[in-house]
């Protein structure tokens, strides 16, 4: 079926000195129990620039980065079953799970001792094809255009995560500490759940845009809010943030931390940040009921991202422009057709 193009992580370093690479690959074959699929569009997600930039540390060289894949179906593997050739599919962070860790059994399987993750373990949605294992792929809802639904696949479901992590009362006040593609489709969610909305970040068009979506206050990255929050979600990977967002939450409050890296944090005080029963939670990936509840939820509450598109041929460029805080809201690949390489 001849070759596709695909972007890979030739040598992990600053994302300004281009560690991708453009080339020209076999056509993956999906194995026993994969799918096979063209891709449509990609997400660009922080996570991929973790992993060009070797913040995360090498699983698979030259991997294919990217996890909010949207394609069709083009071949079925050996038992595979679950989709027709045609269908349109998402993929998303987690691949694989084992299924018999005591995780997996207690039905935590975003803590699985041995997952893989799509653009990290496995070859992601940089490129014009790639294969899933059928069981971790979502069907998606008619009406949620491509560009729509990628976004939700990693920065839809992980904000939905971290916001059920905070344990935040109805109508209580959430506060999010930088505004990017995960933090403005969560702002939608809490808001149309009637959360009362705080925003710190230090993009100027980031900060337009909280308001545009209904924050309450809107501030530079580390102010304070006006009002105690009862939760707080960090999506910056700034560990220094944890300060001024703990410190920021009421009695009983939760921050929760979005990314899955984070500079180093700082020392906590017990009296300023913890005390009064205040609590630190991370977020490590995500469940496949997680991302079953988002899909199903984000068209019913009207939620819609902001969305930059970048031809394929454009990858390193969008990854590079969020990088430096150029991309408001989430930047989207568009893969299927080609086009005409620069």
């Amino acid at each position: 079926m001849g070759g596709v193009r695909a972007w890979e992580v030739c040598d992990p370093g600053p994302i300004d000195g281009r560690p991708l690479r453009f080339v020209e690959r076999q056509r993956p074959e999906p194995g026993v129990g994969e799918v096979q699929l063209d891709v449509r569009v990609c997400g660009v997600c922080r996570t991929d620039l973790h992993v060009a930039e070797g913040d995360l540390g090498v699983h698979r060289p030259h991997v294919v980065p990217g996890h909010e894949i949207v394609g069709n179906v083009t071949a079925l593997g050996p038992g595979a079953a679950r989709f027709q050739i045609g269908d349109r599919v998402g993929v998303a962070w987690l691949a694989s799970t084992c299924g018999r860790c005591r995780f997996c059994r207690r039905g935590h399987e975003n803590l699985c001792l041995s997952a893989t993750f799509t653009g990290w373990d496995r070859d992601g949605g940089y490129a014009e094809a790639t294969i899933v294992d059928e069981r971790f792929a979502y069907r998606l809802p008619d009406g949620l255009s491509d560009e729509q639904a990628a976004p939700l696949l990693c920065a839809g479901i992980i904000g939905y995560r971290a916001l059920k992590r905070t344990s935040l009362p109805p109508g209580g006040r959430l506060g999010l500490y930088g505004f990017g593609a995960s933090a403005h489709i969560t702002a939608q969610i809490a808001r149309a759940q009637g959360a009362e909305l705080y925003v710190a970040t230090r993009s100027d068009d980031a900060q337009e845009l909280a308001r545009e979506l209904g924050a309450t206050w809107v501030g530079g990255a580390a102010d304070a809010p006006p009002a105690p929050l009862d939760a707080a979600i960090l999506f910056a990977p700034v560990g220094d943030l944890v300060l001024p967002a703990m410190a920021a939450l009421d009695r009983g409050g939760v921050l929760a931390v979005a990314g899955i890296h984070l500079s180093d944090v700082p020392t906590l005080s017990y009296a300023k940040h913890l005390f009064e029963e205040r609590e630190l939670r991370s977020v490590t990936a995500n469940t496949r009921q997680d991302g079953e509840e988002l899909l199903a939820m984000a068209p019913r509450l009207g939620v819609r991202a902001t969305v930059q598109l970048y031809p394929l041929e454009r990858a390193d460029d969008a990854l590079v422009d969020l990088a430096h805080d150029l991309v408001t809201g989430a930047a989207v690949l568009r893969v299927a057709g080609r086009a005409a390489t620069p």
